[in-house]
């Protein structure tokens, strides 16, 4: 398996363009269920987890390849007879395989999906989902291994999560773009990746209204009326972070194109708190950093909170920073695995439930170390680059399914960084 091979590194400088979002990316491609012709998406993130996506929607009678000439456009193209019982080996692979349950329900009225794979934090439920789809008529018969659905009469309802879950949300209102009648969803996620996903459905013929707020009003339009478009994935504001993250470790001056401030406040926020000279304007975000971090007090939340995503990019700042800072986890407390690998590193840091606290060191060491997720990875790659001597982070694979050039971009900025078999 590859690996990655981080060298302490000086002052970044330069100028790294984010791609687009892999939370938004998939669930996008999945919309291509709902209407025969072909779609194209661009601004696509060269990531592994689109292949992957491409493989299970394949399964269901959507081909999905790249436009010629071009590595960040998708066409996706609709057959018309679309399949609804995917195989197992492409949904076990993949988190984001849920989200076909509401284009399924709303386009073919019945499922049968095997339960989703993708990155491991723990328990992450979907009786949000069920519960909001059984308020629209979806009868369900599922156990530990697989899910059945079916919809003989969706109609909509007026349905209050528990939890602004983004998948719930997203499977909700993809059912209920074909649904008799209206859905009106309260403490509706709000991330920017949802409301990428309803602008598309609304650019393909859908009605909703509250896009970006709490409260969506879904108005069903009638099944077949929705028609393919051409669409930019929204950019990642988790690379974004990422790039930012690598500036304030090692220090530097560095413009991320692309990056969208509105989408990252709560992270910017902590940035400047902590030290990090920010500035955004249309068309990026600059980031400036010249000596040690101040160490802070970090909680995710639901969007525009600090995303859970950010949490290992925010621990790892803190691992150098100047102080004592208190990160809790209120989403996914598994999510505190990769502590174990960034103490390898030299790493003082000590985990209580919900809670890590992190006692900044002077310096870190390289190590070997083992990218456990996706977020977790990245950071391991940051802390590598502001470790003495030369970190080397095996299970780049899971890296892979949601960075679009990793070690190119930072190695662009002036990172001492390399991969190798």
């Amino acid at each position: 398996m590859d690996r990655i091979v981080a060298h302490q590194s000086g002052p970044l400088a330069g100028e790294v363009i984010v791609p687009g979002a892999k939370n938004s990316v998939l669930k996008l491609m999945v919309a291509s269920l709902y209407a025969e012709g072909e779609h194209r998406l661009t601004n696509v993130p060269g990531i592994s987890d689109v292949l992957t996506m491409g493989a299970l929607l394949g399964s269901l009678g959507v081909q999905v390849g790249f436009a010629e000439g071009r590595h960040d456009e998708l066409v996706l193209s609709n057959s018309g007879d679309i399949a609804w019982n995917p195989p197992p080996e492409n949904v076990e692979s993949i988190r984001a395989s849920i989200n076909v349950l509401g284009p399924l329900i709303a386009r073919c009225r019945r499922v049968r999906l095997d339960m989703p794979g993708g990155d491991d934090f723990g328990d992450r439920p979907i009786d949000m989902h069920i519960a909001g789809l059984t308020a629209m008529g979806v009868e369900f018969d599922t156990d530990a291994t697989h899910i059945e659905a079916r919809a003989e009469n969706l109609h909509g309802a007026e349905i209050a999560l528990d939890f602004p879950s983004v998948g719930a949300t997203e499977n909700i209102v993809c059912a209920a773009v074909h649904a008799d009648g209206r859905t009106v969803l309260r403490n509706a996620a709000r991330e920017p990746e949802v409301a990428d996903l309803c602008q598309l459905l609304v650019e393909m013929g859908a009605r909703i209204d509250g896009i970006g707020t709490s409260v969506l009003t879904i108005d069903g339009v009638e099944a077949g009326s929705l028609h393919p478009v051409s669409h930019a994935v929204v950019n990642d504001r988790i690379q974004a972070a990422t790039y930012m993250s690598a500036v304030a470790m090692v220090g530097g001056d560095v413009f991320v194109r692309g990056a969208r401030a509105d989408h990252m406040e709560m992270f910017l926020r902590k940035l400047s708190e902590m030290g990090v000279d920010v500035g955004a304007d249309p068309t990026g975000v600059r980031v400036r950093c010249n000596g040690r971090l101040r160490a802070v007090d970090v909680q995710t939340l639901p969007y525009p909170g600090v995303a859970t995503d950010y949490k290992p990019l925010m621990v790892t700042l803190l691992a150098m920073a100047d102080g004592i800072g208190v990160m809790t986890e209120n989403l996914y407390p598994g999510r505190f695995r990769y502590v174990e690998e960034l103490s390898k590193l030299g790493a003082d840091i000590r985990t209580d439930g919900h809670h890590a606290v992190v006692h900044g060191v002077d310096r870190l060491r390289g190590a070997a170390v083992v990218a456990p997720d996706i977020r977790a990875g990245a950071a391991l790659v940051v802390a590598g680059l502001a470790a003495e001597g030369r970190t080397i982070i095996s299970g780049v694979e899971h890296i892979d399914r949601g960075y679009d050039d990793l070690v190119g971009r930072l190695a662009a900025i002036g990172a001492t960084i390399e991969r190798s078999a």
